[in-house]
């Protein structure tokens, strides 16, 4: 029997995740929800059967869904995702899981209250390279880690206004926190700057910050530094991770590592499409209810999510925030 999945948004990401999911055997996408029902009838059009709702629960109370997958900005997250736990069905969510802390704190408690199954779309983490990185951490000594995440100004309404988006490091930057929880270990402290210094004068109603850089201390005693830019030209950009340890120089890029260690440089490529292993993993667990393929579940992704958050607390008061072990 299919399982029957629901997909709350019509975005990029409704679309990349629907187009995976309808692949696999046995799985249907069964309803999907965007902001108008015009939307949402253009988007279910592209399946056999697939039926359109402009209000989730609506949606949630006339279809029998094993699955809701909820891809919306940052700012619409909560209210979808209550009125999918309340009905104990298992959820997928987009990266982040919000603004800031405060939605995120109430459904961590409700999913955990449930047990529910849950996944989150940090897909670095599905990166076999990513898995290369964390087993040689485990054998060396990190000293620190250095990560960028430079480009552009994405141009949609909500990104650049921060009650929207919360800003480029929650937005985009997040899954840099996450690699680096991932392979490195837990963040206990968080000192942040960001800056205007281009994009509100080019573009009209900017709130979010355009430059910055934040500091991040591990429990493990090792120390990153993270910084983002979105004030540059289209389709010029910058984004990794590096590792300084006591064996070597490693770097993260989207398209594998580079290892330099004992004076030679290796190579390791990866071809990897972590959006269909996460999809995967995610489905399996619906299936069989063994969870242990799932990366990312709700209560890890929250973890990065208070990162995220320290950050903008400390750039707005200036001060280092110490986080909860």
């Amino acid at each position: 029997m299919s399982l029957q999945i629901g997909i709350v948004g019509t975005g990029n990401f409704s679309k990349l995740h629907a187009g995976i999911l309808e692949k696999m055997e046995d799985v249907r996408i069964q309803a999907v929800c965007g902001t108008s029902k015009e939307k949402a009838e253009k988007f279910a059009s592209q399946f056999n059967h697939a039926h359109a709702y402009e209000d989730v629960q609506i949606m949630l109370d006339s279809e029998k869904l094993d699955a809701v997958y909820i891809c919306v900005p940052p700012m619409t997250h909560g209210k979808i995702e209550m009125e999918v736990i309340e009905r104990y069905i298992p959820l997928f969510v987009e990266k982040p899981l919000g603004i800031n802390l405060d939605l995120p704190t109430e459904i961590v408690r409700a999913i955990e209250d449930k047990s529910l199954i849950t996944s989150v779309g940090y897909h670095f983490r599905y990166k076999k390279s990513s898995q290369q990185l964390k087993e040689m951490l485990e054998n060396q000594k990190i000293g620190m880690a250095i990560g960028q995440w430079m480009g552009g100004m994405p141009m949609v309404p909500w990104w650049r206004n921060q009650q929207g988006s919360g800003g480029q490091f929650n937005e985009q930057t997040t899954h840099l926190v996450d690699l680096l929880r991932f392979t490195a270990g837990e963040v206990e402290e968080v000192f942040a700057m960001f800056g205007n210094q281009v994009m509100h004068e080019k573009v009209d109603s900017v709130t979010v910050a355009d430059i910055g850089t934040v500091s991040l201390k591990l429990r493990n005693g090792s120390i990153a530094t993270l910084s983002n830019t979105c004030i540059m030209p289209k389709d010029t950009y910058r984004c990794g991770l590096t590792f300084y340890t006591d064996q070597s120089i490693i770097d993260w890029q989207f398209d594998g590592l580079q290892v330099k260690m004992n004076g030679e440089q290796s190579e390791i490529k990866d071809q990897t499409n972590p959006y269909e292993v996460e999809n995967e993993a995610f489905i399996h667990a619906i299936r069989t209810k063994d969870t242990s393929r799932i990366l990312s579940n709700y209560e890890n992704a929250y973890k990065t999510q208070e990162v995220t958050s320290a950050a903008f607390q400390s750039a707005a008061t200036g001060k280092p925030i110490k986080l909860n072990a």
